[in-house]
């Protein structure tokens, strides 16, 4: 009687999970910089400016695991940490990336060859619309945060003249899923 039972208990457990539902468990959208050095940014990526004397590079930025739906991409790279009152520093932001893309190639800031067709290269802070790398005052360390935005349109009413606050209001409700990543940038004291 007791075997029945358990014979009977096994086949209804088998039955009940045949029918459930295949519930898959999807790898998480995530955002790569490469060319980093132990997450610190290298003198290649630094700006030219400012009193920085790097040679302003743009890295080689890739992403994966983008949400279902996505239409779009928009790479953003922000300081966190920019004396500006809470506002922050945006260093680099390309809107309108085909979903079909997985990274923005090194060097790829203002060379059309390396952007990806349709992508958009939009205002910095340093009042240009290419990439313009990490340069916080001396002595002091900085995050910079890289994003990359899926939508689900396939492209924002932005321009290379559009600032960050434009680019992010076009944004607005279309945002499927957002991966970031923190670099590091420390320059050294005068």
């Amino acid at each position: 009687m007791r075997s029945t039972f358990c014979l009977r208990t096994t086949l209804c457990y088998s039955a009940l999970i045949a029918m459930m539902p295949a519930i898959a468990i999807a790898a998480p959208f995530t955002v790569k910089v490469d060319d980093l050095n132990r997450g610190q940014f290298a003198n290649e990526q630094v700006y030219g400016g400012f009193g920085c004397h790097g040679a302003n590079v743009s890295p080689h930025i890739s992403w994966s695991n983008v949400p279902r739906g996505t239409r779009s991409i928009v790479v953003t790279i922000h300081d966190v940490d920019a004396p500006t009152e809470g506002l922050g520093w945006t260093h680099w932001q390309v809107a309108n990336i085909p979903a079909s893309e997985s990274s923005l190639e090194k060097g790829a800031s203002g060379t059309a060859s390396l952007m990806p067709t349709g992508a958009v290269e939009t205002l910095t802070d340093f009042g240009e619309s290419k990439y313009g790398g990490p340069c916080p005052p001396q002595g002091e360390s900085h995050r910079y945060v890289v994003t990359a935005s899926a939508l689900a349109v396939s492209h924002i009413d932005v321009s290379s003249a559009s600032s960050a606050a434009l680019v992010a209001y076009q944004m607005h409700g279309k945002v499927l899923g957002r991966a970031q990543y923190v670099a590091k940038y420390r320059r050294p004291p005068g």
